[in-house]
């Protein structure tokens, strides 16, 4: 493992602390979710709105971010400091007109939306969504200037307070208003329910606003340059478009449901059955996260230094092994996973692998995209999601009315796979580079036939079939190990390994 992989596996690690740790522990409050909101049509609203956001962040940062990260590496680039303040003051205008317009259009976009009974919902989420796109520049900041420990820390705060606000309002106020209720009353109202969720997450948006304000006041040292923003803007766009498409095709199955069924709360609660045990599957996307973060800046300062196209092939395999296991670990435990939401919600729980792969198959098309990045030809990613939103929107519509959420799962897959498949035969043409296809064969195959043994046997005892899984999950990483991962190679642990 070189010099290269050893620094991003260092980086990854950090950064997964504030990725992996933090989603892991907002994981934790699906438990809570699914237990305390009144029934499975509430979570159905957090499924849905945050699908909405997801879908809005992307929009409102219009791929500020890539852009930062490419501008600020290059080496005609004299004054990075005028690149971190032009992309800041571009983003702080367009969320502040974005709010202004969520506010002045607050009665018909809700009632489209289908909460005319709770329009402070969408103004809330918008002040959300709109605060979190301007925080991601300083937060892009914080990586490229290699403070990931800052970076991981201020992530982490804010999920902890996160998470401490949503057991006061969802745990403590109820328990407060039965036994002491002239102690809470005054602010809280038991039949708010899922609004507290929303509130919670304001509170904690301001406070990092707050936390940021050392890295925003450095964003006021430097000069807003429209003429580096119209580049960065023209270089950014195509990934815009990349971007709305491909968090669409992730978010279309939580934005499209309601509308597929006449009955409003019925779309509710199978979205909140298809929402709850989608989080089954999150494991997946927090590893790709973490491996993002660290893998962006990687890329562009490779480049910007060599070229290494053995370092891209290697990041590659890593990322597959480490997904295969990943996947295997959480089908194989998955009579524990299913503990984490409540037994109502249990039917949904056929949708775990199918996102999973899914999921997968997106975090290998991100790992192939850097070539377009690269080249300066984001146009060709826009393209690729493009049709991958076609396919995931063709399949929902098509197929969602008569099988409900499995349809959305499915839809997903497919997309998720078509574009990996076009991203990979246009980039080998345009860009090539020697991937170790034998071995993500291999490792394919072998995840999958041990997969098929440790699920196809009817095993009644829950002991007995959890040993037989952990075994095989053993059998797969002593392979890893000993083909691609020799221990004496790892830090920390070759000092023990002769």
């Amino acid at each position: 493992m070189g010099a290269g992989m050893k620094q991003l596996a260092k980086e990854t690690a950090v950064y997964g602390l504030s990725s992996i740790l933090g989603r892991f522990l907002n994981w934790l409050l699906v438990p809570m979710y699914t237990r305390v909101l009144t029934d499975t049509a509430e979570y159905g609203v957090i499924t849905n709105l945050y699908g909405w956001t997801a879908l809005l962040m992307i929009i409102l940062t219009y791929g500020m971010e890539t852009g930062f990260f490419r501008f600020i590496n290059k080496k005609e680039t004299e004054h990075s400091l005028e690149v971190y303040t032009t992309t800041l003051f571009s983003l702080f205008f367009s969320s502040t007109l974005f709010i202004l317009l969520i506010f002045l259009f607050l009665s018909p976009i809700s009632n489209g939306l289908r909460y005319g009974n709770h329009p402070e919902f969408i103004s809330i989420m918008g002040v959300i969504v709109a605060a979190d796109a301007f925080c991601s520049i300083p937060f892009a900041y914080l990586r490229y200037a290699g403070r990931a420990y800052r970076f991981a820390a201020l992530k982490l705060l804010t999920i902890f307070l996160n998470i401490a606000l949503n057991i006061f309002f969802l745990l403590l106020c109820p328990w407060l208003y039965i036994h002491y209720p002239s102690s809470v009353e005054w602010f809280y109202d038991p039949a708010y329910g899922v609004g507290y969720v929303f509130i919670a997450n304001a509170f904690t948006t301001l406070v990092t606003l707050l936390m940021l304000s050392p890295e925003l006041k450095l964003g006021l040292q430097s000069k807003f340059n429209p003429a580096l923003l119209k580049q960065i803007i023209y270089y950014s766009f195509p990934i815009l478009i990349l971007g709305i498409a491909g968090i669409f095709n992730q978010t279309a199955d939580k934005i499209l449901f309601p509308f597929l069924f006449e009955d409003k709360g019925y779309a509710a609660s199978q979205l909140g059955i298809y929402g709850a045990c989608f989080k089954i599957a999150v494991v997946m996307v927090m590893f790709i996260q973490a491996f993002r973060y660290a893998y962006e800046p990687f890329i562009f300062a490779k480049n910007k230094n060599e070229n290494n196209n053995l370092a891209y092939a290697q990041a590659m395999k890593y990322f597959i092994i480490f997904s295969l296991v990943i996947f295997l670990g959480v089908m194989f435990y998955l009579d524990i996973f299913k503990y984490f939401v409540s037994p109502e919600y249990y039917p949904g729980l056929r949708v775990v692998p199918i996102v999973m792969l899914g999921e997968l198959f997106f975090g290998i098309y991100f790992n192939l995209s850097f070539w377009y990045k690269l080249m300066d030809q984001t146009q060709w990613g826009a393209y690729f999601s493009v049709i991958g939103c076609i396919a995931t929107v063709t399949i929902i519509l098509l197929f969602g009315p008569y099988y409900g959420y499995m349809a959305c799962a499915w839809a997903s897959f497919c997309c998720n796979l078509l574009m990996m498949f076009l991203s990979y035969f246009v980039g080998q043409k345009k860009f090539p580079i020697q991937y170790d296809l034998r071995s993500a064969f291999i490792y394919f195959a072998l995840a999958g036939g041990i997969y098929l043994a440790g699920m196809l046997p009817v095993i009644s005892s829950e002991m007995i079939r959890l040993t037989y899984r952990t075994i095989l999950l053993f059998l797969f990483v002593g392979f890893i190990i000993k083909r691609d991962l020799p221990l004496r190679e790892i830090p920390y642990l070759k000092r023990f390994v002769k």
